[in-house]
């Protein structure tokens, strides 16, 4: 495919345009892959998540300063909410990041999550696949920012910051959502405002319950807007990539990633063929009445589905 050879040769408006096809589902999308997959592995992906209003996008920008400033070239995959009303997005990450648009050797692309949970497009990974083959560096993922949901990041990122703010509430509220099972390090943004030293302690009296491990995400105070902290940042960003890289876990992590890829995949395809067959057998609507009205339940229904289309069911 043209596009596919224009982007290994570092053509970004190729880049952009495979993005839009493998976002939207392009029916090339997986042979698009398929032969972009051995010319990826070489990037770092790094997670930026938090509650909204914390901050990520002021401290994407800044970290985009230090990592250029270090001669490394980076991709932005940053991912807004669409509107479960009119579908739309925003995608103003850009606009805040726009000291950055004429910069060669950064790329952002904003995406809206189309209903995908997790903070996360369902086309994340596949984007970052593409910032990968096309030769970025770093990768860095801004997720939605959904509070409790947020955890699919640790799905995709090596190195994963988490963002609170002193004024966010008790941080153990948002601490006890599984954040903190996966921070590897943790930033305290707008660290000018009242309560930073609390809600560092809190993060720290947490960090001493929890289980042993080699690696103790460290606690990073911050204001984005100033530029304070960033440094101490990125610091942090790359001691967790060489402790990843020494003690041999980046390997296991992207191992555990590929497993889970593999597994989802499956799992999609099986249940794509699935609802395919069922829908050109059959017509779901008196069915779905049928339940509606109490005179079926959707336990036996779901069975009897399969049972026609033969499919084993255990």
């Amino acid at each position: 495919m043209q596009l596919v050879t224009e982007l290994l040769g570092g053509n970004r408006r190729a880049l952009a345009r495979l993005i839009t096809l493998v976002e939207n589902g392009d029916p090339l999308k997986n042979e698009i892959l398929q032969s972009l997959y051995p010319h990826t592995g070489k990037a770092y992906v790094i997670g930026i998540t938090g509650a909204p209003g914390s901050g990520k996008s002021s401290l994407v920008d800044r970290l985009l300063q230090e990592m250029r400033g270090a001669g490394l070239t980076v991709g932005v995959v940053a991912v807004d909410p669409n509107s479960p009303f009119t579908g739309g997005a925003i995608l103003g990450d850009r606009i805040r990041m726009q000291d950055h648009a004429l910069d060669r050797g950064v790329f952002i692309r904003s995406m809206g999550t189309r209903g995908s949970l997790g903070g996360l497009s369902r086309a994340t990974r596949e984007t970052i696949q593409l910032l990968d083959a096309f030769g970025k560096d770093l990768i860095l993922v801004e997720t939605v920012g959904v509070g409790q949901s947020e955890v699919d990041i640790v799905k995709t990122a090596d190195t994963t910051v988490v963002v609170l703010t002193p004024a966010g509430g008790d941080s153990v509220q948002t601490l006890k959502a599984g954040i903190m099972e996966i921070a590897d390090i943790f930033v305290i943004n707008k660290a000018d405002l009242p309560g930073t030293e609390r809600a560092a302690a809190e993060v720290s009296a947490m960090l001493d319950l929890k289980s042993c491990c080699d690696w103790r995400p460290p606690v990073v105070p911050a204001v984005s807007t100033r530029g304070e902290g960033i440094g101490a940042l990125w610091q942090s960003v790359q001691e967790h990539r060489e402790y990843l890289e020494k003690s041999g876990r980046l390997l296991e992590i992207r191992k555990e990633r590929i497993s889970r890829e593999l597994t989802e995949q499956v799992e999609h395809l099986v249940k794509t063929m699935v609802w395919e067959k069922i829908k050109v057998r059959m017509t779901l609507g008196s069915l779905v009445e049928e339940i509606a009205l109490r005179r079926r339940d959707p336990y036996s229904a779901a069975r009897e589905l399969l049972a026609q289309i033969e499919f084993p069911v255990p």
